[in-house]
């Protein structure tokens, strides 16, 4: 199922991009808003990127809205890149019990999120479980703070339960990114955690932070799991399904 066709020859360049995004600081091009309302106001990709065209990202959400018309999904996965660039081999081990769809972009923010949630026939949809994880970019890509970035990802979540009213929603914490353990940004993603934790009520929608799992014990990151240090390695996916696949299959039962 598309969910997963893979949009896999944008992943290289993506990866390299979050490369020089972490190298350099972003330039919020695309965020003509302030940062709290490029965070939940829904917007599709408006800015040409050397890893993704306008074009590119409009094709892609023509092959969700596809498979949002053909139905048949029990399981969607919903996000930016770190949900898109699932290697296909572990995606089928992992997940082919289940009818899974990849709803992943690479390089979306909340605001793209939300535009492709209202524009994407995601009615259509009848999930048992949506895994959303969401919020990276809008840190790169509308110069959010935390608190900024909080709401935004609260808005995808009123979104997909509106939506989805009988679905259950694994809400996965913003991943680790950064090399070292005392970099800044980690502290930045800490802080988000903490308040997306908060929407999770342990019954309908469960929040996991499986981010330790990514860190080494003194908390740097290696470049095996995650080689540019914000997307996961063939080895970083396999980490992440381990630790996702326990919750995933109680909450498909």
């Amino acid at each position: 199922m598309k969910g997963f066709q893979m949009k896999k020859s944008l992943i290289p360049a993506i990866v390299a991009a979050g490369l020089l995004a972490l190298a350099s600081a972003p330039s919020h091009a695309d965020a003509p808003l302030n940062p709290a309302a490029c965070s939940t106001t829904p917007a599709p990709r408006k800015i040409e990127y050397p890893w993704m065209s306008v074009a590119r990202w409009h094709e892609m959400f023509k092959e969700d809205v596809a498979v949002a018309d053909a139905g048949n999904v029990d399981l969607l996965f919903v996000g930016d890149s770190i949900t898109e660039g699932w290697n296909r081999e572990i995606w089928d081990k992992s997940f082919g019990a289940w009818k899974a769809a990849n709803f992943g972009i690479g390089g979306d923010h909340t605001g793209n999120v939300l535009w492709r949630l209202d524009n994407g026939h995601a009615d259509k949809l009848h999930p048992k479980l949506v895994v959303l994880t969401i919020g990276v970019n809008n840190f790169f890509h509308c110069g959010a703070a935390p608190d900024d970035v909080f709401q935004g990802v609260q808005a995808v979540l009123k979104k997909l339960r509106a939506l989805y009213p009988d679905a259950k929603i694994l809400l996965n914490a913003v991943l680790p990114y950064e090399q070292s353990a005392q970099n800044p940004k980690r502290q930045q993603i800490i802080e988000l955690n903490r308040k997306i934790a908060s929407l999770g009520d342990g019954k309908t929608i469960i929040f996991r932070d499986y981010g330790a799992r990514f860190l080494l014990a003194n908390g740097d990151m290696s470049p095996e799991v995650m080689a540019d240090f914000l997307h996961p390695t063939p080895k970083g996916y396999q980490i992440w399904s381990d630790a996702m696949l326990p919750d995933i299959q109680k909450l498909m039962k």
